[in-house]
């Protein structure tokens, strides 16, 4: 089992390589990769206790080429398959496929707006619109240069692109403003008040006004040249990847304080909340944090993943390279 484990560990650090966002360049990991112990990982006491010492807690569903974003509606899962220009709609409970439908060109984001899917065409600047019940396309809509990983404030759909953040009116598509944030922003959470958007290249965090778009505040994260990825809100912080650096930091919400920068092994991608721990996505591992306090718990997921979500009692994550999601 160790020597399958090392081997396969060899295999995906050369893999890890891969650019996972398609046409820019990835940032070299400068950081040496974390030794695989061969000791067992500290187990949960609940599960010793019944006699759960390896259990294989991961199940695995084919979807199409490349999925990136990963949603919940409530019921099932949608991936966003950037290499097949599809999205595809597992049911949340047994991952069975309900359909595939078609989009846009190199579909990377997916959000729920409590209705519908919105899906971000990265190579069309275009968000496509589906009926959640059936995947009927509702509506494409354009947005600007490259969009990414968008969010949904209860009423409007913001969607990260170009120097920009658009904001869309759900209901309709009708844009409701453009707002200049500069970099290139990539990923947004809503928070209650706010949006959040992170700058792939400029290395800032920026906390607009839902209401009207205005810029509140700019916190610039890391140092050298920070990659800011994925971001989720924990009903009281902000936890903001950086690529680059091979961390995740955590900003209190209501100020934009750091609390705390923690190390995680490998490239840092998309983060979610499970409502009690922090699950972030990356090249060649994905892990869990305890939200209180950054600590890395359980074992090292070995996989290249982007997009993450969290259905109420398990997490999902998009296994890009396999062309599958996992079922945590």
């Amino acid at each position: 089992m160790k020597r399958l484990l090392i081997a396969a560990c060899l295999v995906l650090m050369m893999v890890a390589t891969a650019n996972l966002i398609p046409g820019w360049a990835q940032a070299a990991a400068s950081k040496q990769m974390p030794t695989v112990s061969s000791s067992p990982p500290p187990g949960n006491p609940l599960q010793i206790a019944l006699l759960k010492w390896y259990v294989n807690d991961t199940a695995q569903f084919t979807v199409g080429s490349q999925p990136y974003g990963v949603a919940f509606d409530g019921a099932s899962i949608w991936t966003a398959n950037y290499g097949a220009n599809t999205v595809t709609k597992l049911r949340a409970s047994d991952g069975e496929v309900l359909g595939t439908f078609n989009v846009g060109h190199g579909p990377v984001g997916v959000t729920f707006d409590g209705a519908n899917i919105w899906v971000s065409n990265s190579f069309d600047n275009t968000v496509s619109k589906l009926q959640a019940s059936d995947g009927t396309v509702l509506g494409t809509f354009s947005v600007g240069s490259q969009p990414w990983w968008m969010t949904f404030d209860g009423a409007n759909i913001w969607v990260p692109s170009g120097s920009t953040v658009t904001k869309l009116r759900a209901s309709d598509g009708k844009t409701l403003g453009t707002f200049l944030l500069g970099g290139l922003p990539i990923a947004a959470a809503f928070e209650g008040g706010s949006v959040w958007v992170t700058s792939y290249s400029g290395g800032t965090v920026t906390k607009v006004r839902a209401s009207d778009g205005k810029v509140l505040a700019t916190f610039t994260l890391g140092s050298g040249q920070p990659n800011l990825l994925g971001i989720a809100f924990d009903g009281a912080n902000m936890w903001v990847a950086d690529r680059a650096s091979g961390t995740v930091t955590k900003l209190r919400a209501s100020d934009g304080t750091i609390l705390g920068t923690f190390s995680v092994p490998g490239l840092p991608y998309g983060v979610a909340f499970d409502g009690t721990n922090i699950w972030v996505t990356g090249s060649p591992y994905y892990v869990e944090l305890r939200a209180s306090d950054g600590k890395m718990i359980g074992p090292l997921y070995v996989a290249d993943t982007a997009g993450v979500a969290f259905d109420g009692a398990n997490v999902w994550v998009a296994n890009t390279f396999l062309n599958r999601v996992d079922k945590k």
